[in-house]
């Protein structure tokens, strides 16, 4: 965990924030649908959004109120409807959401920010979240992070939610985070939504641009169905409320908040990946040899995102062909005659010619990490992925991307979403 241990507490873990979550009647199920997280100062802020053009009202509400004011200090989440294509009407309700909000908690309406997950074309039902809040904000606590955490869920299964701590100066510094995404989940930021909070000081260009390299190496290397949302949005807040010293440029402080910042957003994207509507597995791709890091990132999403290759998966089959054919289309060149796979350690092509190997051993392997990437509880565990390796060259470039296999529960799941 480098020079951080993890802690509990999710997004209130860090100093001066709280939630809150509750069913406030948006899902018919009764699920918890209703979040807010908030700063009791003013915090910088920071967002990657949606890069579908059919975006949600508010991901264009944030993304505007983002690019003329850096700061907020409330973020309204709720679950069941996306608010998306929805026209005019969906824009007020962004707006009516904000105000109520900030009337609630005695701020301005401009420094609250607003996300919505749900399905596509419903409007958000407006009078429900007024009559909620009220129960809302009176139950916003240090200790509610696992309570936001849950009411922003659809399709999830489990939430999703970490925090770390790191001494700077003899003074804690703490990054925690939440997120929801279980199916449409493609490499095109931000692939879901996920809140997280900082209580260290920084300003505001830096955080924003720690925020995207952060993306880039966590969210946007996520892929469970080939699918970007509407409605993707990551919002990070920091407040300093640690107290420590104001990170205003490049260094080793910056350096080593961006690390904890990218460690938190690592573990919530293998979380949603593991978590993949009907996935059984956390797949893991690791690819070396490139050019440089972005190749080698945009090679290791193409194999994670391929529909061959999740399946074999799930059939637990070590179709290395598969993987060397993805690795031969994600529009990277190199020469095939350097191309090496392995899987869960287990040589199967070098110097682009096949190897005898094992099949039962690597059959076993599929098995056994399935297996293990369910804990003694029956919790999802991201600890137990199945590790593909793959070189192209002699390139200093590397990268990670993370999927799921693909199973007939994926198709059932998505068949009756609204239904």
């Amino acid at each position: 965990m480098g020079h951080w241990q993890r802690i509990t507490g999710g997004v209130t873990a860090p100093k001066g924030y709280r939630a809150a979550g509750m069913a406030a009647g948006l899902k018919a199920s009764g699920a918890a649908d209703l979040a807010l997280i908030v700063s009791d100062v003013p915090a910088i802020a920071a967002g990657v959004f949606t890069t579908n053009h059919v975006c949600a009202a508010p991901v264009t509400y944030c993304r505007q109120r983002l690019q003329t004011k850096g700061t907020a200090q409330a973020i309204l989440c709720n679950s069941g409807q996306a608010n998306a294509a929805t026209g005019e009407q969906g824009w007020q309700a962004v707006l009516a959401q904000a105000e109520m909000v900030a009337t609630a908690l005695g701020v301005s309406p401009e420094m609250v920010l607003v996300a919505s997950t749900g399905v596509i074309g419903q409007p958000i039902p407006l009078e429900k979240i007024r009559q909620a809040l009220p129960t809302l904000t009176a139950s916003l606590s240090p200790n509610n992070g696992e309570a936001a955490a849950r009411a922003i869920m659809t399709t999830d299964l489990v939430p999703k939610q970490i925090a770390l701590e790191a001494i700077w100066e003899d003074q804690p510094v703490r990054i925690g985070g939440i997120a929801k995404g279980s199916g449409m989940i493609h490499p095109n930021m931000a692939t879901m939504l996920a809140f997280i909070t900082c209580d260290a000081a920084v300003s505001p260009h830096l955080w924003q641009e720690m925020l995207q390299r952060a993306c880039d190496r966590s969210f946007n290397q996520i892929t469970v169905d080939g699918d970007t949302s509407t409605n993707d949005s990551v919002i990070a807040l920091a407040n300093g409320q640690s107290r420590t010293p104001a990170i205003t440029e490049p260094g080793p402080a910056a350096t080593r908040l961006e690390e904890m910042l990218t460690a938190v957003c690592v573990h919530l994207a293998k979380a949603i990946a593991r978590d993949g509507e009907g996935a059984t597995c956390l797949i893991e791709v690791q690819v070396s040899g490139a050019s440089d890091d972005v190749a080698a990132r945009q090679v290791a999403r193409t194999i994670a995102g391929s529909m061959l290759v999740k399946s074999a998966i799930y059939g637990r089959d070590p179709n290395w062909g598969r993987i060397a054919a993805a690795a031969g289309r994600a529009g990277v060149p190199f020469d095939a005659s350097n191309l090496a796979i392995s899987l869960g350690g287990i040589p199967m092509m070098c110097q682009g010619q096949p190897l005898p190997f094992d099949r039962a051993a690597a059959n076993a392997y599929l098995v056994n990490q399935a297996t293990a990437s369910v804990d003694a509880s029956g919790q999802q565990s991201i600890e137990h992925p199945v590790v593909i390796e793959v070189s192209i060259g002699h390139g200093h470039g590397r990268g990670l991307a993370w999927g799921c296999d693909l199973s007939y529960d994926y198709v059932k799941i998505n068949a009756e979403y609204t239904t």
